[in-house]
């Protein structure tokens, strides 16, 4: 069930795909060498995001091979909703057969529909194939209102 209309082979996840988010998800977590969080706790999440309203995951492919994951919030700065694309992730055995970009087109057709004012992403800067997709459809780093280069900065709280 092909659910976008512009984009082959991406639907929109149902809450009945809690498995194949999951394992996806945890697919993309071997990817990026990290050991946690383990497998249980990444279902746990997928469950709890496919049920939460201001979050969206796309798969691409038949089964799924690609996945991404949106999630909306209103925004100060423009008066209209954001759309943060994470977790964009594409099997190595089905990669080069054009979902990641897919998923990308898919994911900035929902925000539209959302009525976003802006969608961002973030990815790691070493991560050129991620990077040169992106910027094909017009992602950019861009100037903060003091001039400066815009970042996006983390921590991470355990404990």
């Amino acid at each position: 069930m092909r659910i976008l209309a512009r984009v082959p082979e991406v639907r929109l996840a149902q809450p009945t795909d809690v498995e194949a988010v999951a394992r996806l998800l945890t697919e993309f977590r071997d990817w990026i060498g990290r050991a946690r969080p383990d497998a249980d706790s990444i279902r746990a999440s997928a469950g709890l995001l496919l049920a939460d309203p201001h979050t969206e995951f796309l798969l691409a492919g038949d089964p799924a091979d690609g996945i991404c994951q949106l999630r909306y919030r209103h925004s100060v700065w423009t008066g209209s909703q954001d759309c943060c694309i994470e977790d964009v992730f594409v099997r190595e055995r089905a990669r080069g057969r054009g979902l990641g970009r897919s998923l990308v087109a898919a994911a900035i057709e929902r925000g539209r529909a959302h009525g976003c004012g802006r969608i961002e992403v973030d990815t790691n800067e070493s991560n050129a194939p991620a990077l040169a997709l992106y910027r094909s459809f017009g992602f950019e780093s861009g100037s903060g209102a003091t001039g400066g280069l815009e970042l996006q900065l983390r921590v991470t709280l355990e404990g």
